[in-house]
């Protein structure tokens, strides 16, 4: 069970908890959407990364949409998914070296898009775990 009741606004679970703020909850939802639809990274390799942050996050809703497909992954997405691994590990304290590896497979622009990703996706699966969000539903 949530630690709040939800509100009356979304269409998710996730949604309705931010929509007790109805206008945090839209704007974090469009940014959820800008971030995960194709930009300079393809939706697929950001929804491995999805995946994989999912495992370590604590919020049981966001891990019941599924886990990283390795037999999916190829040379990029297998780098963007390391990399959020060791972000994971890190926590923001990531090396030039590591950076220097995405440099070989991604743009500058396409690091900066996955890192916003990770970012807003850590934020969004830390508030459902901070929120005891349950995997009901999915």
């Amino acid at each position: 069970m949530t630690r709040i009741v939800e509100s009356d606004f979304g269409e998710t679970p996730f949604q309705r908890l931010l929509g007790h703020n109805k206008e945090v909850m839209e704007a974090w939802s469009h940014l959820g959407e800008v971030l995960e639809k194709d930009g300079l990274l393809l939706s697929g390799i950001k929804e491995q990364v999805r995946r994989t942050l999912a495992q370590s996050s604590g919020c049981e809703y966001c891990k019941a949409k599924g886990k990283p497909e390795p037999d999916n992954f190829n040379e990029k997405i297998s780098i963007a998914v390391g990399f959020a691994e060791v972000f994971l590990k890190q926590r923001g304290d990531i090396s030039d070296s590591i950076f220097n590896i995405l440099r070989e497979c991604f743009t500058e622009e396409e690091i900066s898009e996955l890192c916003a990703f990770i970012s807003f996706t850590t934020a969004s699966q830390f508030f459902g775990a901070i929120m005891k969000l349950e995997a009901v539903g999915i």
